[in-house]
């Protein structure tokens, strides 16, 4: 049986946010202002990650999403790691504006990439209606 200092831990994800993409730095933000961080333990194959990356991006592009952060580049990078097994991860910003997807190695010690969608506020009914 494994003892609990036998897993690995999964470092630091908002220093390992090292300008990799243009969602680096708002991603970093959204890990200080309090965002839940989550990193999958599961290896998966690069065609997986990449296709969905991509297809991602696509749609973006076809539907005119100017609130979509590093995707190209992502994808960018992502193709040069074409074979590997990856990791994914993700961070919600506390607010719930903005989601960032994190793509690492197989170990899930050196990220590659990040990328992130952000909303606009929707004012709420209250805050249309006259005092």
């Amino acid at each position: 049986m494994a003892t609990e200092d036998e897993h690995a831990t999964h470092p630091d994800i908002a220093a390992m946010l090292t300008d990799q993409t243009s969602a680096c730095n708002a991603a970093r933000g959204a890990i200080a202002a309090g965002g839940e961080v989550q990193v999958s333990d599961r290896e998966v194959p690069h065609w997986m990650v990449h296709g969905i990356a991509a297809t991602r991006l696509k749609w973006s592009l076809k539907r005119g999403l100017p609130k979509t952060l590093g995707l190209d580049e992502a994808v960018d990078i992502l193709a040069r790691h074409r074979g590997e097994q990856l990791r994914t991860g993700t961070i919600l910003a506390a607010d719930g504006l903005s989601f960032f997807t994190l793509y690492f190695d197989a170990t899930g010690t050196e990220l590659l990439a990040c990328s992130g969608v952000q909303r606009s506020p929707t004012p709420s009914t209250n805050d249309s209606l006259e005092p």
